[in-house]
């Protein structure tokens, strides 16, 4: 069993291979490095795999070359989801013998029509097995599940008003990433959360699924995303524009402002390295802006 309590601040940084690294992904690398640097631990590289229908071919490459361009230093192998079926399959049958999951055979026509963004609980009554194509999802408890981000303050949610019975193994039989995400941090004996402000949202069904796994719950902070001048997240499936390697100096001390660091103006002309020790020196997590997203 996972136990994170007893053991030193292990953070981790887990992008997936849909695209190149652009300036979102560094502030979530930015930040998830310096908290883990700060709190003298170590610091995990995952790469989110698990959605195969995403992947671009040498994605995952590109994001580690460039991580390594930047100076980012990772302990331990890569751990890739796409490669961890056997641990999601476990955990589902975990779930499956409580009597938790469901066998869910609403298309996606169907569920768009009940014009709800929580799920109608349609199939509740279904059991597994079941002949025809479909999802598996989680019953939703009528609990508000309820955690204090480091950066976001004091959250709640509602599992089944909010949520609703959520999908674990899609229609493909691929695992879903809320799954995935929380076996993999349960077995990395992941200390503290550091991520991007648009998973947010999902923190309490992750809980919620730890809670049921009886896996311990890591501590989490939301960090907030980048924005353009539309109100568009900084993102790959926006296009966003891929990091410049040969400007990563710029790059990196636009990423320390973005998160609050008011780096010196005299940092610009320092190298890689001296401004990565002085990022560690100065990393106040108290300074992260304390808003969902923020423009750049």
């Amino acid at each position: 069993m996972p136990n994170n309590q007893s053991q030193n601040y292990i953070g981790r940084f887990a992008p997936s291979p849909t695209g190149p690294v652009h300036f979102g992904t560094l502030i979530a690398a930015v930040g998830s490095y310096l908290q883990a640097k700060k709190n003298n631990g170590v610091w995990l590289l995952r790469i989110e795999d698990v959605d195969i229908t995403r992947k671009i071919e040498g994605a995952d490459v590109d994001i580690l070359n460039t991580l390594e361009a930047f100076g980012f230093e990772w302990q331990g192998d890569i751990v890739y989801q796409s490669e961890r079926s056997e641990y999601y399959q476990q955990a589902l049958d975990q779930l499956i013998t409580q009597s938790l999951v469901f066998p869910c055979i609403c298309s996606r026509k169907q569920l768009a029509e009940s014009n709800s963004d929580v799920y109608p609980g349609t199939c509740r009554d279904r059991k597994l097995p079941e002949k025809n194509q479909h999802a598996l999802r989680l019953q939703a408890k009528d609990i508000s599940i309820k955690f204090n981000d480091t950066v976001m303050g004091a959250q709640s949610q509602n599992i089944k008003q909010q949520c609703g019975d959520f999908i674990i193994r899609r229609r493909d039989n691929l695992f879903a990433y809320q799954l995935a995400v929380v076996v993999d941090d349960a077995l990395q004996n992941i200390t503290e959360i550091v991520r991007g402000a648009d998973l947010l949202d999902s923190t309490a069904r992750q809980i919620y699924l730890q809670q049921l796994l009886h896996y311990p719950t890591p501590d989490y902070c939301h960090l907030p995303l980048a924005i353009d001048a539309t109100g568009n997240k900084i993102s790959k499936s926006e296009g966003a524009v891929k990091i410049d390697i040969n400007n990563k100096e710029k790059s990196l001390i636009s990423a320390l402002n973005f998160l609050g660091q008011q780096a010196p103006a005299e940092l610009v002309k320092s190298n890689i390295n001296d401004i990565w020790k002085w990022a560690i020196d100065n990393w106040d997590i108290g300074q992260v802006p304390k808003t969902k997203s923020s423009q750049i």
